[in-house]
């Protein structure tokens, strides 16, 4: 089937539509070119009555920013570069919507590559988006170490997410995982378990550190000890939550309760449990970490500590901006709270 050529009017509209200036936009709404070039960089400080008269501009007119132009002349490219762990994983899932919503608005195309937790995959990540000319960085912790992070904050802005790094070379943004592990631990131990077993991340990572520590403090503080037998290790997925359920199942010994460092690693275990033909929670009660969108929709819904995932990527961005910007980075995350869903109940009497 042939597409008839555009009428005359249908090509006057497409040449207006690129032929429309900043110039334009500016007459039209009101305000001066620089202010709406501000507008488009995100950098500007205007009043919400002047951003709403500029996007509305922009809309009539069909305005579309050259974002090419745009760099030539600020030697800027309008890309940030952002370098997760897993693409795949619902966690960063959500984190990358924070931060694309929040850079998009001001202006910015987001760049997302993996590191899959291994040094040199993130080290490459950093130098193809490097290559690429992004003006900023947006860092999940894995295993780079600080100084490789502070070399490349020398070239430009950076924030780290996940972790916290002394020193003023880049912003840090650490979550609160030793009082979301308290949490976790409280709870259990109110509801009245004292055969708890955990699933650990890996020992390199630093959040799974504090994670197992503030849980077997808060543990020793009710004058329990963590069972070494009662320990296994994941790697923040389904499958290893489901592994290190099997495993811990294998050494026989009792537990009425199973603590998972995150939400995934918490499915995993159980489907584990469900083919050993324990009930959750009726004979083995179970709490996550993270509380990513699955984890009320599981079954049955599940017991986790909340940190707002997408708010952490959202104020990750902004503070990105605020640093391009020459601005002073402010960030205020919500502290972790305790959801507690149908996955956890007292133990039952034996």
């Amino acid at each position: 089937m042939n597409t008839p050529p555009p009428t005359r009017s249908r090509r006057a509209n497409a040449a207006q539509t690129s032929t429309v200036t900043l110039q334009q936009v500016a007459e039209r709404a009101g305000v001066s070119p620089s202010t709406v070039s501000r507008i488009l960089n995100g950098t500007a400080v205007v009043s919400p009555a002047k951003q709403a008269a500029v996007q509305a501009a922009i809309q009539e007119l069909g305005f579309r920013p050259n974002p090419v132009a745009r760099g030539l002349a600020g030697g800027k490219t309008f890309s940030v570069g952002v370098v997760t762990q897993t693409i795949s994983s619902p966690f960063y899932g959500e984190a990358m919507y924070g931060i694309e919503g929040v850079l998009d608005a001001a202006g910015y195309a987001s760049l997302f590559v993996s590191g899959n937790w291994r040094e040199d995959d993130e080290r490459k990540a950093i130098e193809t988006l490097m290559s690429r000319r992004v003006d900023g960085l947006i860092v999940f912790a894995g295993r780079l170490s600080d100084a490789a992070l502070k070399r490349y904050a020398a070239e430009v802005p950076l924030v780290l997410v996940g972790r916290r790094s002394p020193g003023r070379q880049f912003l840090s943004i650490g979550f609160d995982n030793r009082l979301g592990a308290h949490l976790a631990a409280e709870h259990l131990l109110s509801l009245g378990h004292r055969q708890i077993a955990f699933i650990t991340g890996a020992h390199q990572h630093a959040d799974a550190l504090e994670r197992r520590t503030a849980f077997e403090e808060t543990l020793q503080a009710a004058g329990l000890k963590l069972d070494p037998d009662l320990v296994a290790e994941g790697a923040y997925t389904e499958p290893s939550g489901q592994q290190a359920a099997q495993a811990l199942l294998a050494r026989g010994k009792p537990f009425t309760a199973l603590f998972a460092s995150n939400d995934q690693m918490a499915i995993g275990a159980a489907l584990a449990l469900h083919r050993a033909g324990l009930r959750v929670p009726q004979d083995v009660s179970l709490v996550g970490f993270d509380d990513v969108a699955v984890a009320e929709f599981s079954i049955p819904p599940l017991t986790t500590v909340r940190q707002s995932v997408g708010e952490i990527g959202a104020q990750a961005a902004t503070a990105l901006l605020d640093l391009l910007a020459d601005r002073p980075p402010r960030v205020t995350l919500t502290p972790p709270r305790l959801v507690v869903r149908e996955s956890t109940a007292a133990p039952r009497k034996r």
